[in-house]
């Protein structure tokens, strides 16, 4: 399929931004020592600077047309939190015309961690696994990747890699605590008592390769908890840009092509290209 311009369609971040904000105002302030929480500059900016990644996307968009294709191994994209496939509608058609075979989560809005979200991802990762007869490469955004380490972490040898997006991968990090006591709170999402213990935590080590990718100017995630130690197949990737935007980054996007384009079992570290340079801060 060739990859054609975006027409902008799943674009959404003034509403996540909307209910971002009203699920966290009164929780900023609980944050503990050892946790940096982002500055409310940068939180009250996202949308517009989400805006600007994208509008980045269309001037570099002939290049992602030369990004590294897929061997068409299937991919599962998860969404943020108050997000649904349409947030990762963009991404997805980026990466099936780049030759893989994506699916999106398809549970609707996600509002955290339940009994049932838990269950039918463990399922999907099955499916796609058993139908296709190759391990699955996950992608997930923001609490989207909090799920999609847990999947890895419980069933590595359904997955090919992991990669992650804004995501808060540190285990016990105060911000996955945060947002635990913001779903407490929060009268719309399932109530504490249907929810496994969160942050979901599967046992076990994460034994798959992992990309996790983070920004310094993340308005809602502090950008010190993605960031995983220092291990064999990890590696840490930063990009400028919104947390909101991450999914339209043009960064973001190149680098998943890499990531995914990768063989089985050939993991090599992240090299930026040439062209977008600029994109990657040279720090580590």
């Amino acid at each position: 399929m060739p990859l054609s311009a975006p027409a902008g369609g799943g674009f959404h971040a003034p509403l996540v931004l909307k209910r971002l904000q009203l699920a966290a105002g009164r929780d900023r302030a609980t944050v503990t020592t050892g946790y940096r929480a982002p500055s409310p500059a940068l939180f009250v900016s996202e949308a517009p600077r989400a805006g600007l990644d994208f509008a980045a996307l269309l001037g570099t968009w002939p290049l992602l047309a030369t990004a590294r294709r897929g061997d068409g191994h299937p991919v599962l994209v998860l969404p943020g939190l108050f997000a649904g496939d349409p947030a990762t509608a963009l991404l997805r058609r980026v990466l099936r015309a780049l030759g893989h075979n994506v699916s999106g989560w398809s549970l609707g809005t996600n509002r955290g961690p339940n009994a049932h979200v838990v269950q039918e991802l463990r399922c999907e990762l099955e499916r796609l696994h058993h139908d296709s007869g190759r391990r699955v490469s996950l992608v997930g955004w923001s609490l989207g990747g909090l799920y999609a380490q847990e999947l890895a972490r419980a069933a590595p040898g359904s997955v090919r890699t992991l990669v992650t997006l804004g995501t808060p991968v540190l285990p016990r990090s105060e911000w996955t605590q945060s947002l635990s006591r913001i779903a407490d709170r929060a009268s719309y999402l399932p109530r504490p008592a249907a929810l496994l213990p969160r942050p979901w935590a599967e046992r076990g080590s994460l034994r798959v390769p992992a990309t996790s990718v983070y920004t310094r100017a993340d308005g809602i995630v502090g950008w010190s908890t993605c960031r995983y130690p220092a291990r064999p197949r990890r590696e840490n990737i930063e990009v400028r840009g919104a947390h909101l935007g991450l999914a339209y980054n043009p960064a973001v996007l190149w680098l998943l092509a890499d990531r995914l384009g990768q063989g089985e079992g050939k993991w090599k570290p992240f090299r930026a290209p040439l062209p977008l340079l600029s994109f990657f801060p040279r720090r580590r």
